[in-house]
């Protein structure tokens, strides 16, 4: 079983990187797909992505 996986062992203790970032933001991107259900276009998914991953505030102003 070590031999099936020796390469990324060695190469985590090599880099010390975990692919727990790229999980995690690939978490983030499959929520965005569910919250852009319905949209027509792949120009509004990827602002979806964006406003997901990027947690931009949008600030509302109420102007009378």
């Amino acid at each position: 079983m070590v031999e099936e996986y020796w390469l990324g062992i060695i190469r985590w203790f090599e880099s010390q990187i975990s692919n727990g970032l790229l999980e995690g933001l690939n978490a983030l991107v499959q929520a965005a797909k569910r919250r852009a259900r319905g949209y027509r276009s792949t120009r509004n998914y990827i602002a979806m992505i964006y406003l997901t991953v990027g947690k931009l505030r949008i600030a509302v102003t109420h102007t009378n």
